[in-house]
């Protein structure tokens, strides 16, 4: 790997070195291949866009990427880069305004400027800049060959903001230094070099998508083929038969699109697939679920998936991205909690240059093997802090462990660690249910109700606390599928999930909401809003399979 000290050092390296070789490929939902940029190609649009915005703004000023999928982000992404101007990517906003987090970012990170495609400037009504034309259409801008300026390690090289999933999204700032650091530790786990190549369908303005599959594929000088998220959910087998025509090695996303793989599986149309080069499945952004895996790794078998190709992992923005992989080709290691029966993954252990600790939240005293607490890590892949947030940053960033010096990074997850050093994570803080003493998490309710009818959409549930007078109670919201939601008698499938939830978690549910398709809120990466689903059973704002809340 070349010894660069930036992401714009990157680029120029992968230009004088690969120039002709193909960088990334985009794909439609079939398969057919719309747009190729090689690393030339790449260097030249991203330098011409760093020019203009040279012309435009000032280096440390940010800059909005709301980009529709396709390869046109990239050379805008990195000509802000080499122009010193901090990206800031967001998805397109949605048109349920109260369930997008794009106008709360755009008032906390005050853009100078906001770049996208020709096509889609109408976003600009929907994302109002304090000067209307700072809006740039990046595939009008002419390449060059040459820009000269380059930024310090230290400095600034994305504006990443949280998903969302529990709180307002922040804004992570991660420097050159924190990128360049993680993307060598995920190399170094992955066993990734020039000879991998990736196949990914997560979105470039999630952290998964930019980092763990484009910027990695960058670093190791490796093609990238990519898809639209819209796309795979249509048609997840066109990402398997991407991995099978191309000879992918490494390829993976959140949990949820393995099972929808299997979901959505004909023998008929999987003809011919070819899974035997897959080395690396790596599965993170969500827990891991071990029976997911196992309906994979059966379902894929006879195409030459094999099972040690699994690559469970544990990352999240605050340590610009990965936090634990294991080694590839290892088995994966499933195990209880000591106090809690549920199966957890193993996602890894620590990285290299990295350290993770199992802390009791409230007393800040490390907690024994086995025993479960917030993870915290540290490393030089722990970003800067939070955007315009200096207490957030002390409370998350700055966090001691008692008796012991230096700064810890608080994940707000709880996990812990085996006597190998296997992290398991178990879900997030906030999201924990306790109902007379006795924790719950959501997931596994969640695991449950989706199991017990078959009317019922996987992935697609909420379970949360509600404080009544007589002490918090749980409410379970669970979406119906579209076929089986006119069909299916709604008090069959509440009774079944409420039979279902008091016999495997000793808790009967105070309320079960059943749900349109579509209905549940969730974050542009598909991470389950429980907060703001708590919010809109409050309020009423929940769209019923059939029916009204009151």
């Amino acid at each position: 790997m070349p010894a660069c000290a930036t992401l714009a050092d990157l680029l120029q390296v992968r230009a004088d070195r690969q120039g002709d070789a193909p960088a990334f490929r985009y794909f439609d939902g079939r398969g057919e291949m719309l747009a190729e940029l090689d690393y030339r190609a790449l260097w030249r649009k991203a330098a011409g866009v760093a020019a203009h915005l040279r012309e435009r703004a000032q280096p440390g000023e940010r800059a909005l990427l709301v980009y529709p999928p396709g390869l046109e982000f990239l050379p805008a992404f990195l000509g802000c880069v080499l122009a010193r101007v901090t990206p800031v990517p967001l998805a397109l906003p949605r048109r349920l305004a109260g369930r997008d987090a794009s106008v709360a970012i755009l008032a906390d990170c005050r853009p100078a400027l906001a770049l996208t495609v020709s096509e889609r400037l109408d976003v600009a009504d929907k994302l109002p800049l304090a000067d209307p034309s700072g809006w740039i259409a990046t595939d009008l801008i002419a390449p060059r060959d040459d820009f000269a300026d380059r930024p310090a390690p230290e400095e600034l090289a994305l504006l990443q903001y949280t998903s969302g999933s529990t709180s307002t999204p922040k804004g992570v700032m991660v420097s050159h230094a924190n990128l360049i650091a993680n993307l060598g530790m995920i190399a170094q786990a992955l066993g990734n070099d020039e000879r991998s190549s990736y196949a990914s369908w997560t979105p470039l303005f999630h952290d998964m998508g930019l980092i763990l599959n484009a910027l990695q594929a960058l670093y190791v000088g490796a093609p990238c083929h990519l898809m639209a998220p819209t796309q795979f959910m249509q048609r997840p087998l066109t990402w398997l038969k991407l991995i099978s025509e191309y000879r992918i090695d490494v390829a993976g996303g959140p949990n949820f699109g393995f099972d929808l793989c299997v979901d959505r599986l004909r023998p008929e149309a999987a003809e011919g697939l070819d899974l035997s080069r897959w080395r690396v499945a790596f599965n993170g952004a969500e827990p891991v679920r071990a029976e997911t895996l196992e309906r994979f790794a059966k379902a894929f078998a006879p195409y030459g998936f094999r099972r040690e190709a699994f690559y469970p992992c544990y990352g999240m923005a605050e340590a610009t991205l990965l936090i634990s992989g294991g080694r590839p080709g290892a088995p994966v290691t499933v195990r209880a909690g000591a106090a809690d029966p549920t199966p957890f993954v193993a996602c890894g252990q620590a990285l290299t240059g990295e350290s993770l600790a199992i802390v009791d939240p409230q007393t800040r005293l490390r907690r024994p093997q086995g025993a479960v607490g917030e993870i915290w890590a540290r490393g030089p892949h722990v970003a800067q802090g939070y955007w315009s947030q200096p207490e957030a940053t002390a409370t998350t960033f700055r966090a001691r462990i008692v008796g012991e010096d230096g700064d810890w990074l608080r994940t707000g997850d709880l996990g812990f660690l085996d006597e190998e050093g296997r992290l398991y994570p178990v879900g997030r803080i906030k999201d924990l249910i306790i109902i007379r003493g006795v924790n719950h998490h959501p997931q596994d309710i969640e695991r449950t109700v989706e199991a017990c009818h078959p009317a019922l959409s996987r992935h697609n549930g909420a379970a949360f606390a509600l404080a009544t007078p007589d002490g918090e109670r749980l409410v379970i919201v669970q979406e119906v599928e579209r076929v089986a939601r006119m069909a299916a008698d709604l008090e069959e499938v509440e009774a079944a999930i409420r039979e279902a939830v008091t016999q495997a978690h000793e808790v009967t549910p105070h309320r079960i909401v059943l749900l349109r398709p579509g209905a549940l809120p969730k974050t542009t990466s598909g991470k389950i809003q429980r907060s703001l689903a708590r919010r809109l059973f409050l309020e009423g704002g929940l769209a019923l399979a059939r029916g009204s809340l009151a």
